[in-house]
């Protein structure tokens, strides 16, 4: 069993950006990478959370992840935002992408930010969620490294490649939908892992192609696709709008976001606000009502805001194997 230590936000928040500060990550960026993965931890995604932070440090340290870099942003069309993430950091490239959308949605009706040269975007549905907390309704897709082969492979092509989605409510937190293409993100194989703990079977196969419920071989298989063939081919959908337009890294082409060594994975983000109408709101809370009118329903996240009040008030149980990692990093 896992035991844990409850630390304070703010506690936490400063022993995660001391151990970005340790590994050659600017004072900026340490805060918004530490910002990420806590808020990921808090709902509940341990997977873009705390365990990531080890490996995001040595990364830093070795150079594969450019700590100090300020990403480039250029405006080519009037709609349009591209960022080069200068092979640092996701979590700068998309803060700036999401300050900028909403004005220009506003503007246009609708509006993207392809970003390159990128990194592991954490719980991407925290990102649109900010956007719709903005007042657009927001879609990102993003890939990552090789880890799910196309239906009727057995070799890693696909990364898992999430999709979220967000839209604002007129007295509620944004409708907030996050999905893995595969069964589940990898991040919880790598999380189990680092535990020591067994995932259940129909997660993954491993490297001969057989199931397996050992985290660590999944880790060196292949994830399963969510819907079998039809999640590969949505998981081939995400390659192209975040990768293949981009520029970006196709996801066979990407490295490791786990290991220090190697070549940056310069992956791709796709973002695209859509401005509502006036009347939208409304015919949003007609649906989702009809939607909580059938016994048994919740909408997707629901249980997000109450951890995050939980958090607020009584702090974080942090898992204490990733608190001794983090605060051997930050000496």
């Amino acid at each position: 069993m896992t035991t844990t230590t409850n630390m304070t936000i703010e506690a936490l928040t400063d022993l995660v950006v001391r151990a970005f500060l340790a590994s050659n990550v600017s004072d900026e960026n340490a805060r918004i990478v530490a910002q990420a993965l806590i808020a990921a931890q808090i709902d509940g995604q341990g997977g873009h959370g705390l365990s990531r932070v080890a490996s995001y440090a040595a990364q830093a340290a070795s150079g594969k992840v450019q700590g100090r870099v300020t990403p480039k942003l250029s405006h080519p069309k009037p709609a349009l935002l591209k960022i080069d993430a200068l092979n640092g950091f996701a979590f700068p490239a998309l803060s700036m992408a999401i300050n900028e959308l909403p004005a220009i949605a506003q503007t246009n009706g609708v509006a993207a930010a392809y970003i390159h040269n990128s990194h592991h975007c954490g719980q991407v549905g925290g990102h649109v969620e900010r956007l719709a907390e903005a007042g657009v309704i927001a879609l990102m897709v993003a890939n990552s490294p090789p880890a799910m082969a196309p239906w009727g492979g057995s070799t890693p092509l696909f990364g898992t490649n999430p999709i979220a989605f967000a839209a604002p409510r007129a007295d509620a937190p944004p409708l907030v939908i996050d999905l893995s293409l595969s069964k589940v993100a990898r991040g919880k194989v790598m999380a189990a892992a680092k535990a020591g703990e067994a995932i259940p079977e129909g997660w993954a196969l491993d490297a001969d192609g057989a199931p397996t419920t050992d985290a660590e071989a999944a880790l060196q298989g292949t994830m399963l696709p969510m819907g079998d063939a039809k999640g590969a081919a949505l998981a081939l959908i995400v390659e192209i709008l975040c990768a293949t337009l981009t520029g970006a890294n196709q996801s066979f082409e990407a490295t490791s976001f786990f290991e220090a060594d190697g070549a940056p994975p310069g992956v791709g983000q796709t973002l695209i606000a859509f401005a509502p109408d006036a009347g939208f709101t409304a015919r949003l809370e007609g649906l989702l009502s009809t939607l909580l009118a059938q016994d048994g329903t919740r909408l997707p996240g629901a249980g997000r805001q109450s951890k995050r009040m939980a958090a607020k008030t009584n702090g974080l149980n942090v898992p204490d194997h990733l608190l001794t990692e983090i605060r051997a990093i930050a000496g």
